[in-house]
């Protein structure tokens, strides 16, 4: 239900959905129409805001951050009207049938909004507590940047038994609570007391050294481990800091958050695409092989030609490009790679990528079968896919939890997925940033170890901001 066509200001713009909402009630006197659930949505056109400082301002909880890649789709939300969460024991298989039998019961045109586990068969630290196999929420309340237009909508979702009244005072309630400012000049990180690795650099070595042992041992081609990097600040902080503060706002990344409780939250600043669907139509990427500008002291073109020229990152890349090919075979028609090796250009980074397009075939029309199929790319797991995801829980001195899993938005008939790289996780005061590096053979674990500070720095580098 569209309120107006006319952009309000915010301010404006809550007495509107609440006037619409009550409106609804008033008119929704026929007792039949409470049957069966379903999804109204309220949209109200607003003025351009800026989406993360607006939901920096707000005080409901959950909220929650996405951007894609282009830059041309935007939501913030908080509060929720419907959500789909798991957590219990199971292999990830198991895991995305449920989701998928979730998301097949859901009004076609929401978009629920989440993540999963990187491996549902690995047991979670403490720190992960707040963040479930896998948890995605359609929000109570939400801005959005579509379209080149900026809207805000609530939706209210009624189950067969709920009472219509409460359900509209809780959306009101929390529309009255909506703060309209977007001043965040305030937000500031506390004191830095600490900074330290896990592993540490000696235990990293060791850790890699292990790994490229089963490249003639066990058959093995690839393994990609990771590091996480802990952060001790003097008092608990607001992450959405670092959101606000990304460093490099013109880079080619999706940015992912998620707060589901005060001053707990996980987010990515990533370059790779899982995939992306819309109806049958699947687009896929192969990103692997790294190269950093820094440690070359060179430009775009500079980075460019050493990954195209560098034997080992080809090499790598060519894994993940081949697994992916290989794999959309299983569900796939009209596979669509491409040939040519290109390279993604981030301010301090450099990616080999591989664009490939597809369509899925009748049978595998759905989320919970790319997802089965697609994760983990090779690119943060390994090659092959199975048992590299045993040598990760077996060499790793910590648990994944969201990273390097799918995270983004999902509906019946389209859906987005990023790969939660670059990303941290904040609990209180302490902020785990979590980075990796794809060893093969001829890998050097000191040249990975350099990798994985590289990855890391642009969060890093908004700690500094501070200094």
């Amino acid at each position: 239900m569209i309120n107006g066509i006319e952009p309000l200001s915010i301010e404006e713009a809550v007495s509107c959905l609440i006037a619409a909402l009550n409106r609804y009630r008033d008119e929704r006197t026929s007792p039949d129409r409470r049957a069966q659930a379903r999804l109204v949505t309220f949209r109200q056109p607003v003025q351009p805001t800026e989406i993360p400082e607006w939901l920096c301002q707000q005080k409901v909880y959950p909220k929650l951050f996405w951007m894609n890649r282009e830059q041309d789709f935007s939501v913030a939300g908080i509060g929720i009207a419907d959500t789909i969460a798991f957590d219990g024991a199971g292999d990830n298989s198991a895991s995305f049938k449920r989701f998928g039998l979730a998301i097949a019961d859901k009004d076609p045109g929401a978009r629920y909004f989440g993540g999963f586990c990187f491996n549902n068969m690995e047991q979670q630290e403490p720190i992960w507590q707040k963040f479930t196999s896998f948890s995605f929420v359609l929000p109570l309340v939400q801005l959005t940047f579509e379209k080149n237009t900026f809207t805000l909508t609530c939706h209210l979702f009624l189950e067969c038994d709920d009472d219509l009244q409460s359900k509209i005072s809780a959306i009101t309630d929390t529309l009255h609570l909506v703060v309209t400012s977007t001043d965040c000049s305030d937000l500031k990180l506390p004191e830095l007391l600490n900074l330290s690795c896990n592993p540490d650099e000696k235990n990293w070595i060791e850790q890699c050294q292990k790994a490229i042992q089963t490249f003639e041992t066990d058959g093995m081609e690839k393994i990609m481990l990771a590091r996480q990097t802990i952060l001790e600040f003097s008092k608990n902080f607001s992450p959405l800091f670092f959101l606000l503060n990304y460093p490099y706002p013109q880079n080619a990344i999706y940015r992912f958050y998620f707060e589901p409780a005060e001053n707990h939250a996980f987010f990515s600043f990533s370059p790779e695409r899982l995939y992306r669907r819309e109806g049958n139509m699947l687009l896929t990427e192969a990103l692997a092989g790294t190269c950093s500008k820094e440690s070359l002291n060179g430009d775009d073109r500079h980075a460019s030609e050493i990954l195209l020229n560098s034997e080992k990152d080809i090499r790598e890349h060519n894994f993940v490009r081949e697994m992916i090919y290989n794999e959309l075979l299983k569900i796939c028609s009209d596979i669509d790679m491409e040939d040519e090796i290109q390279v993604l250009q981030l301010h301090r980074l450099a990616h080999l990528y591989t664009s490939c397009s597809a369509r899925l075939k009748p049978e595998f029309e759905h989320d919970s079968a790319v997802l089965n199929l697609l994760h983990p790319t090779p690119a943060v797991g390994g090659v092959p896919k199975v048992p590299a995801m045993k040598h990760i829980m077996e060499l790793e001195p910590f648990s994944r939890g969201w990273y390097a899993a799918p995270v983004g938005w999902v509906s019946q008939d389209a859906s987005e997925f990023c790969v939660a790289i670059r990303s941290a996780l904040v609990n209180g005061r302490f902020a785990y940033l979590y980075s990796g590096a794809g060893l093969v053979k001829g890998s050097d674990p000191l040249s990975e170890w350099e990798e994985v500070e590289q990855k890391i720095g642009d969060i890093l580098a908004i700690t500094r901001q501070e200094a």
